[in-house]
């Protein structure tokens, strides 16, 4: 960079994601994971008038998906706040997203979540918790910007449970963690989260007889890596609240 400092991990993360979002990677993921996707949104029993953040937010077509739900009702006007560390996918997911009012989009990271306290009922983070530089940092912050009571939903493809996930670790350009499903939810308990639990999510959309692509060897292959399915991770906030910080920014 022209000021000579070393690239941060979130630097690493903006760069190749907005590298993603040009080459219309963003969009690309509501084809592969819209299945698993509503399958985890009916489990989050979603209500008009929550207020829900998509930490990881991409282009932003899970978010459209949980505006949808949550507007207005007798508790309100539900909002939906998509988080991502990619400048250009928040532009694009800005541009699609123009139709909803109870939608808004921020350019930053889950190492420093910028939002308040105490704020969201729901949270989901679809494919992106793996590349999270520091897991446990990410964790505090979603506990600090979660309402007391407030539940966790965060979904993931690759995890050490299904091997087939693990052949992406050497293509990606950046780090990403491969933790267990039990490690996972020690991580869970550890960052003082309650209710923890799991489940694996089966992507049923159909699979052709052939595969072409380059991550299996053929369509059986990836029937299999369907069929073990994504990893589910679920979580609820005690009924604490965290204090605000000790000063305000105007």
């Amino acid at each position: 960079m022209a000021s000579g400092r070393p690239l941060s991990p979130d630097d690493r993360l903006q760069h190749e994601f907005n590298r993603w979002a040009e080459e219309g990677k963003g969009e690309e993921m509501e084809r592969h994971h819209l299945d698993i996707t509503e399958k985890t949104i009916r489990l989050m029993e979603l209500r008009p008038g929550e207020r829900v953040l998509d930490l990881g937010c991409g282009a932003g077509w899970a978010t459209r998906l949980l505006a949808r739900l949550v507007g207005e009702g007798p508790q309100g006007f539900g909002q939906v706040v998509g988080v991502d560390v990619s400048d250009e996918m928040v532009r694009r997911a800005r541009a699609t997203s123009r139709d909803f009012e109870n939608i808004m989009y921020v350019w930053g990271s889950a190492q420093q979540i910028p939002w308040e306290e105490n704020f969201f009922d729901k949270v989901l983070s679809v494919e992106s918790f793996y590349y999270y530089p520091d897991q446990g940092r990410a964790l505090a912050e979603l506990f600090r910007v979660m309402a007391p009571r407030g539940r966790l939903f965060i979904l993931i493809n690759l995890y050490k449970d299904n091997p087939y996930s693990l052949r992406w670790m050497d293509e990606l350009k950046v780090p990403v963690h491969a933790r267990s499903e039990a490690e996972y939810l020690e991580l869970l308990k550890a960052h003082a989260f309650e209710n923890v639990e799991s489940r694996r999510i089966p992507d049923d959309t159909p699979t052709p007889d052939e595969y072409t692509g380059k991550w299996f060897k053929n369509a059986a292959e990836l029937r299999d890596f369907k069929r073990i399915g994504a990893l589910l991770l679920m979580a609820t906030k005690p009924d604490v609240r965290n204090p605000g910080p000790a000063y305000q920014i105007y």
